[in-house]
């Protein structure tokens, strides 16, 4: 399917009717990732965004991914208290 709107606010509602697998926007400062692709990638993850400067002859691709990492633990249940006890950060070791 293929849209268009002038109004920034009109693409959230537009890409959740329409579900497209691209979305191409003006890129208006090529130095920062607009708003709308934080937006958009949280609640479209599988959405891929082309934003495009054409002042400035340049555009940039945006896209979500994500790691499942693992690591093998005890099968005890101070391993699994320590698991749940830790912190978000990396485990040393871990198998990704």
């Amino acid at each position: 399917m293929v849209g268009e709107t002038d109004n920034e606010r009109d693409v959230p509602s537009l890409v959740a009717e329409t579900k497209p697998d691209f979305l191409l926007i003006a890129l208006d400062e090529p130095q920062r990732r607009p708003p709308l692709c934080d937006l958009l990638l949280r609640e479209f993850p599988a959405l891929r965004i082309i934003a495009v400067a054409p002042n400035t002859n340049m555009g940039i691709y945006y896209w979500v991914s994500f790691e499942i990492q693992s690591t093998p633990m005890e099968a005890s249940e101070k391993a699994l208290l320590e698991v749940l006890r830790r912190s978000a950060a990396p485990v040393k070791g871990g198998v990704a």
